[in-house]
Order: structure tokens, then sequence, then C-alpha cells
């Protein structure tokens, strides 16, 4: 696999063979075109800076839910998302449940108008302390959390609901889809001990490094075992009210797989990275799925250090760098490669005798990992589809301190 998608040879290390996007299709038209994510005087601004366009995302919003059958059908993952303002559109798009992973995105859900809120994190100790506070100051919103182990049942309230937290291979919490007397004991358990057990959650993130076919064939054989560990469970006189299944690079799926889809308890999948459409969205779904970037990061032309390079100020305090480089894509500007990053610069490299961006130009990037890199921001430029730019806090940034 070559450009923006291969593997990294380390932290930081370039792909073997290339350091800038291949895509093709509408992607690459995508790419080619800055002209939706223009903010006017920009170039006045302090930069980097995080813009997001509400029109992009409200499209995203839409695709998800005809891909996975209706808005009842979607349990977003917010951890992408981060602003309260993005969160209440799914809301107003009539998706009033989602998922987290920290206290901030839990409490930044239920300020946002979610209804039904799934804490997808293994939580102990305070931490599990801090939902159950939480949810006592929102007493409409419905709370629940994953359990994998019986020792974790007793770190929540009885008006905590419980999932069992299935293991799809991924290795990183939950109980393997092939124990499932395992799996049965636990939602006993849960259920003897006077709590309420809401289903089945399964996340296998795992499967988007595979290729499009090969991930539909691993991910359908995993829906189908979890259809039978549901049915397993339901035939012990066990209601298995939900199943959670699927990121955003599977979720279309776990739709598709008659036995998991068309039983009687509500099967929701959770595409997260989705309602930002980044490069990493770019690999793993086809363009005419219909995801496009919606955030992206202005950044400023500072230097010229060779006449095949510039480096921006957009580093890795503000573009993620986790997977390697390259790690984002240059809008308009298809043949600048990601050569360098630091903490607070990006080196470009151009193709010889090409001709550079101005000094002191802005260029727009789309990460490779939008949600990592919206929580390198404090606040968001959000271009509303009047050309409005507004600015939102990103509320779930980061963690609470500790208290």
């Amino acid at each position: 696999m070559t450009g923006i998608f291969a593997d990294a040879g380390g932290p930081m290390a370039p792909a073997a063979d290339s350091t800038k996007i291949s895509a093709t299709g509408s992607y690459a038209e995508v790419l080619a075109n800055e002209e939706a994510y223009r903010v006017p005087g920009v170039e006045h601004m302090l930069t980097p800076a995080l813009i997001v366009v509400s029109e992009i995302v409200d499209a995203n919003i839409r695709t998800a839910i005809q891909h996975a059958g209706g808005a009842n059908r979607l349990r977003p993952h917010i951890k992408t998302a981060k602003l309260e303002r993005v969160i209440r559109r799914y809301v107003d798009f009539g998706i009033h449940q989602c998922k987290c992973a920290t206290t901030r995105e839990f409490e930044a859900a239920c300020a946002a108008g979610v209804r039904d809120v799934l804490v997808a994190y293994p939580m102990m100790g305070r931490n599990a302390q801090r939902i159950r506070e939480l949810s006592v100051r929102y007493p409409d919103v419905s709370a629940s959390a994953l359990v994998d182990h019986r020792e974790q049942i007793q770190q929540w309230d009885r008006n905590v609901g419980l999932f069992v937290d299935v293991n799809p291979g991924m290795d990183r919490t939950g109980i393997s889809a092939e124990q499932g007397d395992r799996a049965l004991e636990l939602a006993r358990a849960i259920i003897d001990s006077g709590r309420s057990f809401r289903g089945l959650h399964f996340y296998d993130g795992h499967l988007g490094s595979f290729a499009f076919e090969k991930r539909r064939a691993l991910a359908t054989s995993g829906y189908e075992q979890l259809a039978k560990l549901a049915a397993d469970i339901e035939s012990a006189g066990i209601d298995v009210g939900e199943v959670i299944t699927s990121g955003s690079a599977v979720f279309m799926f776990a739709t598709a797989c008659a036995p998991l889809a068309q039983a009687k308890w509500q099967l929701r999948v959770s595409p997260g990275a989705a309602i930002y459409g980044d490069t990493n969205i770019m690999q793993q779904i086809p363009a005419e799925y219909g995801f496009r970037p919606a955030a992206v990061v202005a950044t400023r032309v500072v230097s010229h250090p060779r006449p095949d390079l510039l480096t921006c100020d957009a580093g890795l305090k503000a573009v993620a760098g986790f997977a390697g480089l390259p790690n984002c894509a240059v809008l308009g500007w298809p043949d600048l490669a990601t050569q360098r990053m630091s903490e607070e610069h990006l080196t470009l490299q151009a193709p010889p005798g090409a001709a550079l961006p101005a000094l002191g130009s802005i260029l727009y990037l789309v990460p490779r990992h939008a949600g990592l890199t919206v929580n390198n921001f404090d606040v968001a430029l959000f271009k509303s589809p009047d050309g409005t730019i507004s600015l939102e806090r990103v509320s779930a940034r980061g963690h609470e301190p500790p208290r």
C-alpha cells in the first residue's frame, strides 16, 4: 500500500516509497479543491487554526444515516466529534444515542441533548465514580457502561445500564466471542446484582487496515459469530436489548449482515471518524460512499529552506502524527509531500522545478487522523453554510483535571 495509506516504519517515519497521498476518483477531486474550506480573513488570524465546515458535517451525518439504515441504527462515537455544536447536529438529525470514552465526552454529549450515552471504555475507580456523578446531574439521560469482568459490575450504580464487552480479536478489552459461556455468566451476574443488562458491545476497529473486500469478509464472519452469541444468550432466557458494533471502516457491513441486522434485538453501529472524513476514511471507504473531509487545519508557509522545500507552522502540536508520515494531505497542492515534522514545523517536499506556495500564504491540511487533530485545539473556526464564521470551543478535548 502506498502514499498516505502506507504502514509507517516508526512514530514519525515516512512511508518507504512515498510521502504524499494517493487518491483516486472523487477523492482526488476533493483534495484538488480548497474552495469549500477557505475562511475569509484567515490570513490575518493566528495559525495553525482548526476549521470545521458545517455543511460537510451535515452531509457526512446524512451519509452515515443512509448506510446504517436509519438514524436509530446509529450510536456514533463522539471521540472524534468533540465539539458540542457538532454533537448537537447528531441530535438534530434524530440520532439520540452515542458512545464516548472520557468523562468530558460524556458531559459534552449530555449537554448537547443526547438521551442515551454509553461509556465505551472499561472505567474503574474514580473515573467510574465521576460518570456516576455526571449521570446524577443529567437524570434524563440513560447512562450505560461496559464490563468484561465480574469485579467491574460493582463500580456502577443500579441506574447505570451495563453492556457485556465482546472481544472481536482486537485483544484490547472484552470477552472472546468464542467464550459464550463466560459472556452468558457475566450477563447473569449483572442481572443478579440488580442492575440492567443492556446487551452486547463488539468493536472491530482493527479491521480497518485490510483491503475493502477482505475487510467485508472478515467483518461479516465476526458479525455472524456475534449474532450466534446473542441468540444463545436469548435462548438462555436473557433479553439482549441492543447489540453495538462497528467503527467507520466496517459499519456498512454490519447492517448488511442478516443474522445480526434482522434479529429482534436493536442493532446499532458506531462510526466516529466518518463525521470529519479524514484521509484514513479515504483509505478505508470507497469514494462512492460519499464521505468528505469536514475538518481541516489552516497553516501558514513560514520558510523556503531549499528551492524544493517549504515549511509551515502546523507541527505535531496541530496535526496528529501518531501513525507516522504522511500525516496529512494539502488541499489544492496534490504534489506536495510531507517530508518532516517536529513540534511546530511541517516541512513539505515539492517536485523538482515546481513553484512553491509563497511565504506567508495559507495552506489547508486534511489530517490523517481527525479525532486526534481536533483534540489538539481549544477552539475551532466553525464555517456555516451562509459563510458565517464562529468560534466554537472544543468542549470534549482532553481529560478533566484530577479531582
